[in-house]
């Protein structure tokens, strides 16, 4: 079986997840100028956003991923945890069953940004055990879906949902149901997790709970002995730039090397990991293909901003898709169906998604500019190039100079652009109409009255954005050039 027949498989999977429910909020800005009442910078708000964190996050990723995932967890008596009730409840694939504690709030970490760049993080919580009644509640709910599950992850942030008690009321669970239990931990007694099946340490938690290092393979291989003596579990570490390692007690280790993709923000990849794992052994795939699909999962994930999830086509293209010309450009490059599925999960996130059109026949410095100044303007730019058809037709016979999957090539390794597609029309009309983008940007020498879709987008809450362009750069002139040195041909 392929890898791309193994994310098919995800769908059929049905994970409980257990633990610290959060939610993350992000808000967006520019900065311009720096208070005249103390020495601190002004951010001018322009969007925010919430999105499950913690323990939803792991689940909000299984639920991404096509699996049927249960979040059991505990929140205040708050609006926080009635935004969480309402971003969970429009989500595909999870139910969930939340514990209402009056005596703490929900978890909510605010995070500030200038452009690209996080200013603060505040944090709003208070750490410490929920009490009998709300564990007994816990325990109660895990006794009843237990009984459709077969693998069961507890996500420990440490604020105290995972008590002592509970901990032993779910082990305990997990044996008489004959569940695989997979921890995410945070504390460092890896001898609390004692009934875990796996435990997913990354290198600092392992360094922390074993006190041993972690850098080389025969280090990792230490400290990962020594804690599964601690707490009879395999281990599962996370190495950041070196992948990650699989150690099973008695048997030689399984290490996966990083895939090889940008890094644009770190943010949520260990529950990616943990969220793929969990649905690949719930899907019944061995652990080795579940390993496999979770550093697929987790190089897609790394080159995104912010916490966020993978899709099953994203999944499938990193992982190895079966198309033939476009498979080697991963998960970036869609087509028009799976393009709008991928921007309508990502408003249901809540993110913003920009959108820049053109031929982009040879890529130079005025085209990359354009490109970072349009990722500055949101959270996920989409990029949709003419078809070799389209550019014939508005370019003339002798264009492209290069095909529309080397011109996709090219577009998607470009940090910043989150998804490629293409428009076989003249204009890029229908496909803004289908993808329905909350930012269209395009150089300075157009007015707003000369883009394509303005109105459209304007229409439903959108702006145009006119960005500067960089001077002496151009794809006709290069075109020129090359044919006055003789580098090409005249037709």
């Amino acid at each position: 079986m392929t890898l791309s027949a193994d994310v098919e498989c995800l769908s059929r999977a049905r994970v409980l997840v257990v633990g610290d429910i959060m939610v993350d909020h992000y808000v967006h800005g520019a900065v311009q100028r720096v208070s005249e009442e103390a020495p601190v910078p002004i951010l001018h708000v322009h969007s925010e956003r919430h999105v499950p964190g913690g323990a939803a996050n792991v689940a909000y990723n299984i639920a991404s991923l096509g699996a049927q995932v249960d979040l059991l967890g505990v929140v205040g008596a708050d609006p926080v945890a009635n935004l969480l009730a309402s971003i969970m409840e429009a989500t595909p694939n999870i139910t969930t069953h939340l514990c209402i504690a009056s005596d703490r709030p929900t978890v909510l970490k605010t995070r500030y940004l200038g452009g690209l760049h996080q200013m603060i993080r505040v944090d709003r919580e208070q750490i410490h055990s929920c009490g009998e009644k709300i564990e007994a509640e816990i325990l109660e709910h895990a006794e009843l879906i237990t009984e459709n599950v077969r693998v069961m992850v507890l996500s420990d942030y440490g604020k105290g949902v995972l008590s002592d008690n509970v901990l032993a009321g779910l082990f305990a669970l997990a044996k008489r149901r004959d569940l695989c239990v997979i921890v995410d931990p945070k504390r460092v007694n890896f001898a609390d997790y004692r009934g875990a099946t796996i435990i997913t340490p990354n290198r600092k938690e392992l360094q922390t709970a074993t006190g041993l290092p972690c850098e080389t393979d025969e280090e990792a291989a230490a400290a990962a002995a020594k804690a599964i003596d601690a707490s009879e579990a395999n281990i599962l570490l996370t190495r950041s730039e070196r992948g990650m390692s699989y150690f099973a007690n008695g048997q030689p280790p399984i290490h996966r090397a990083a895939e090889a993709q940008e890094v644009f923000d770190v943010s949520g990849a260990g529950d990616t990991v943990v969220a793929t794992v969990a649905a690949s052994l719930a899907a019944g795939l061995k652990i080795e293909s579940g390993l496999a699909l979770a550093n697929a999962a987790a190089g897609v994930v790394v080159a995104k901003r912010g916490t966020a999830t993978v899709s099953p086509g994203e999944l499938s293209g990193a992982a190895g898709s079966a198309k033939p010309r476009r498979a080697r450009l991963g998960s970036i490059v869609h087509d028009r169906e799976a393009a709008v599925a991928q921007t309508m999960a990502w408003r249901r996130e809540g993110l913003r998604v920009g959108f820049a059109n053109g031929c982009f026949d040879l890529i130079h410095p005025g085209h990359v500019s354009l490109i970072l100044q349009a990722a500055e303007a949101c959270d996920r730019l989409v990029v949709a190039l003419n078809t070799d058809a389209s550019v014939k037709r508005l370019k003339g016979p002798t264009r492209p100079l290069q095909d529309e999957d080397a011109r996709a090539a090219v577009m998607a390794s470009i940090k910043g652009v989150a998804m490629v597609t293409f428009f076989d029309e003249d204009t890029p009309i229908e496909l803004l109409r289908a993808l329905s983008p909350d930012v269209i940007v395009k150089g300075a020498d157009y007015r707003e009255d000369q883009v394509v879709g303005a109105d459209l987008v304007k229409k439903h809450g959108g702006r145009v954005l006119l960005v500067k362009l960089e001077e002496s750069h151009s794809t006709s002139r290069i075109i020129a050039l090359a044919r006055s040195d003789g580098l090409v041909g005249s037709s």
